[in-house]
């Protein structure tokens, strides 16, 4: 199972590479080591809320978009199916039982119809 430091850390690279950063301009910003973020992007360090703040400040984002592990895009492979899987969970959290269960519904349907396609 993937650790949530894992997963904040690639969300964090992510926008620090959309907002067109390297590690050296949001560590200066955010008043870091540049090596302690590349730790936290790796998922190797475990961070502090009050740490999170200062990073989620200097890409001048909303905390909570550091955990919207929805924006990720992974790679093939079995760990990353499981993170798929995982991110789709922690989307679906969000959302009312009834809008779940019409999800539920609407990917039964959609892998009905795969399998036909696929074994007919």
């Amino acid at each position: 199972m993937t650790e949530l430091k894992v997963l904040v850390g690639k969300r964090l690279r992510q926008m620090r590479s959309e907002k067109g950063l390297t590690q050296a301009a949001l560590a200066e910003r955010a008043d870091m080591i540049d090596t302690y973020l590349a730790g936290i992007e790796r998922g190797e360090r475990n961070i502090a809320l009050e740490t999170l703040q200062k990073i989620v400040t200097a890409l001048e984002v909303e905390p909570i978009d550091a955990f919207r592990f929805g924006e990720l895009e992974l790679d093939e492979g079995l760990e990353e199916k499981r993170d798929s899987i995982r991110l789709l969970a922690a989307f679906l959290e969000e959302r009312s039982l009834e809008e779940i269960k019409l999800v539920r519904k609407i990917a039964q349907d959609i892998m009905k119809t795969i399998d036909l396609e696929k074994y007919s």
